[in-house]
C-alpha cells in the first residue's frame, strides 16, 4: 500500500507495510501514482507528454523508473502486509497486565464544560479511593503482570490531588514491593493544578516519571472551558505553577494538555501560547463529545482543524531551526522503529494489558468505560472474572476494523480508541469518523516535519 501527498512543498511516498518515506521530485511522484496500473511504456508516454516543457528527456524517464524498481526489489516501495499473520494468535496469547489507571478520586475542584467524567465524577457519587484498595490494585498488578519487571500506575481523576495522601501511601507501598517481586514501578499523574504546592511538586519530582498539566491555552479559551465550581477561570491559578513545575523538571518528564474544541478552532494560538510561556512538551488534543454539545468538533470544522496543524507544523520547522523548538505529543513520530508489532495493531492494550481501577476497586477495560456496567470486568479483589470482555479487546485490532484495513494510518495509530468507536459506533471495532480524520492529518504533518528536518 503506497500513500501519497504533498505538503509545504514536499512531494512525500510513503510505502505503508514498510514505514519506508520518500520525498521525491515531481516526475518521481507522478510515476509512482501510475506504476501499479500501468505499463512500464505508457508511463513513459504519459510522462514525456506531461513534461514536454520542463525539459525532462527519456533518459531522466527511464533513470526514475529503474529507480523506484530498486526501491521496491529492496523492500521499500510496493512492499506486501506481513502483519495480519500476527493477528491469528492474539486471542490464545496470555494476558499479562502491564499498566493500570487507579481513579484515586471521583471528584474534582473545576467544573470543565467538556469533561467526559461528569466533573470528575463519573456520573455516580463522590468517592475516594481508600490505601487498602488501591493497595490491593497494585497487588493485582504484581500478581498479573508475569514475567514483566516494568509497571505504569497514573494516579487519576477527578483530581487526583485531592487525595494526596493516599497517592504518597501507595507510591511507598510500591516502592516496598519493587524490592520483593523485582518489579520497577513508573508512577504517573494527571492533575489541573489547583493544589499544588511546593510540597506537593517536590513529591511529584521525586516519585513520578511523568506529570500532565492540564491547561487549554489562552487565558480566555482556558478560563471559558475550564472553570471552578465558582464558575472563575482557573488560568491566572494554575499557570505560574506549571511554569515552575515545568522548570523544576528541567522541561522533561512532563506535557501540558489542552483540549481545543468548535470554541477555539484556532488551537495553533494556544499551541504556540504555551510554547511561548516557556513550555517545551505540548499536548494540545481535539474534544471527543456528543454532537448535539456546543462545543463538539463538527464535520463542517475539519477544513479550519486541517489548515491549522499545517500552520503549527510550519511554525515547529521555523522553531526548530531558530534552536527554540519544542514537541507536539501529536507530532511526535519514529520512524526509524516505532512500537513493537502487537503495539503497532492493537493499541493501547486497553481491556488487557492496560484497565482502570475505580475508588472501590471494580476493573473496567480503560478510563473511558468507567460507570458503564457492560464493561465491568471484575474487581481488584477477586480478578478478572468477565473473561470474555477481555478476549472481545484481545481481538480489537487494525485487521478486525473495515475502515482500519485500508487506511494508510493503521500502523500509527492502530486503529484508534476503542471508547471512541464504542461511544459513536456502538462496538469497539469501528472507528470514530472525525478522529480518524485528524489523526491522518497529523500523521502526516509530523512525516513532514521529518523530511524537513533531514534537509
Amino acid at each position: 500500500m503506497i500513500h501519497q501527498y504533498k505538503n509545504n512543498g514536499y512531494n512525500i511516498v510513503l510505502d505503508v507495510n514498510s514505514g519506508s518515506v520518500h520525498v521525491v521530485d515531481d516526475l518521481v511522484y507522478d510515476m509512482i501514482e501510475l506504476y501499479e496500473t500501468n505499463e512500464k511504456e505508457s508511463i513513459i508516454s504519459r510522462m514525456l507528454e506531461k513534461y514536454r516543457e520542463s525539459g525532462v528527456e527519456i533518459e531522466d524517464i527511464h533513470e526514475a523508473f529503474n529507480e523506484i524498481e530498486q526501491l521496491k526489489e529492496g523492500g521499500c516501495l510496493f512492499t506486501e502486509d506481513i502483519y495480519e499473520k500476527y493477528i491469528v494468535d492474539f486471542k490464545k496469547r496470555q494476558t499479562v497486565v502491564k499498566a493500570l489507571c487507579l481513579h484515586i478520586a471521583h471528584d474534582c475542584n473545576l467544573a470543565c464544560r467538556y469533561c467526559f467524567a461528569g466533573k470528575g465524577e463519573y456520573q455516580g457519587d463522590k468517592a475516594y479511593m481508600s490505601f487498602e484498595v488501591g493497595k490491593k490494585a497494585l497487588d493485582f498488578l504484581i500478581a498479573q503482570s508475569g514475567s514483566r519487571k516494568n509497571l505504569e500506575v497514573d494516579f487519576f481523576g477527578g483530581e487526583p490531588l485531592m487525595n494526596f495522601e493516599v497517592i504518597k501511601q501507595l507510591v511507598q507501598y510500591g516502592r516496598d514491593q519493587e524490592k520483593k517481586h523485582g518489579k520497577n514501578f513508573r508512577f504517573t499523574l494527571t492533575t489541573n493544578g489547583v493544589l499544588l504546592n511546593n510540597e506537593i511538586m517536590e513529591f511529584l519530582n521525586k516519585e513520578m516519571s511523568n506529570v500532565v498539566l492540564s491547561i487549554d491555552g489562552r487565558k480566555e479559551v482556558n478560563d471559558y472551558m475550564r472553570p471552578s465550581r465558582n464558575d472563575k477561570g482557573s488560568y491566572d491559578l494554575i499557570m505560574p505553577k506549571f511554569i515552575q513545575m515545568a522548570e523544576s523538571r528541567k522541561q522533561t518528564d512532563y506535557y501540558v494538555r489542552g483540549t481545543f474544541t468548535h470554541f477555539n478552532l484556532d488551537f495553533s494560538k494556544d499551541v504556540l501560547h504555551l510554547a511561548d510561556m516557556g513550555f517545551k512538551q505540548i499536548s494540545v488534543e481535539p474534544v471527543v463529545s456528543k454532537e448535539e454539545e456546543p462545543y463538539a468538533i463538527k464535520e463542517d470544522d475539519l477544513p479550519k482543524i486541517m489548515e491549522e496543524y499545517d500552520i503549527l507544523a510550519r511554525e515547529m520547522i521555523r522553531r526548530n531551526r531558530e534552536k527554540n523548538g519544542f514537541n507536539f505529543f501529536h507530532f511526535m513520530l519514529d520512524l526509524s522503529g516505532g512500537p513493537c508489532v502487537a503495539k503497532r495493531l492493537s493499541g493501547c492494550g486497553s481491556g488487557t494489558e492496560y484497565l482502570a481501577v475505580t475508588p472501590w476497586g471494580d476493573l473496567y477495560p480503560c478510563h473511558q468505560f468507567v460507570g458503564n456496567e457492560d464493561f465491568l470486568m471484575g474487581n481488584v479483589f477477586e480478578g478478572v472474572q468477565k473473561t470474555e470482555i477481555r478476549d472481545e479487546f484481545k481481538l480489537c485490532n487494525v485487521y478486525a476494523k473495515e475502515k482500519c484495513r485500508e487506511c494508510f494510518a493503521k500502523f500509527y495509530c492502530s486503529g484508534g480508541c476503542a471508547a471512541n468507536s464504542y461511544n459513536f459506533h456502538g462496538t469497539i471495532t469501528d472507528a470514530y469518523d472525525i478522529g480518524c480524520e485528524l489523526q491522518k492529518k497529523r500523521i502526516e504533518c509530523a512525516i513532514m516535519i521529518k523530511a524537513a528536518e533531514s534537509e
